[in-house]
């Protein structure tokens, strides 16, 4: 069984080819493919570290979605202080449509130079 762990958002996940997966809001638009930076491997045997910059995770952005309301309540007892505030996360679905290992280690990309 291959799968990877990926980070996003300061948060880590394993995936598989096919999996679902919801992650803090990504800025692409839906239908766009992302890539993810995987931090391990497992084809049968596992992979971290520097090794990891061969192995390709790619995802298509499914939807955008919200979270649940979340009630913050603080309250001090005798005192009439009390304070009510809402969260709602902002999240967006993936759609993992690629995890492998390539054979060497993709391009680096070419740094533009300012032209004065």
């Amino acid at each position: 069984m291959t799968y990877a762990v990926i980070e996003t958002g300061g948060k880590q996940y394993r995936v598989e080819k096919g999996s679902t997966l919801l992650v803090d809001r990504l800025k692409a638009e839906e239908g766009d493919k992302v890539g993810l930076k995987a931090v391990a491997f497992s084809d049968g045997e596992m992979v971290a570290g520097p090794e990891c910059e061969k192995v390709k995770v790619e995802a298509k952005v499914t939807a955008h979605e919200r979270g649940p309301k979340i009630r913050v309540f603080k309250y001090k007892r005798r005192k009439g202080y009390r304070r009510t505030k809402g969260h709602r996360s902002e999240l967006t679905r993936l759609e993992v449509t690629e995890v492998k290992m390539l054979s060497r280690k993709p391009a680096a990309k070419k740094e533009e130079e300012s032209g004065s």
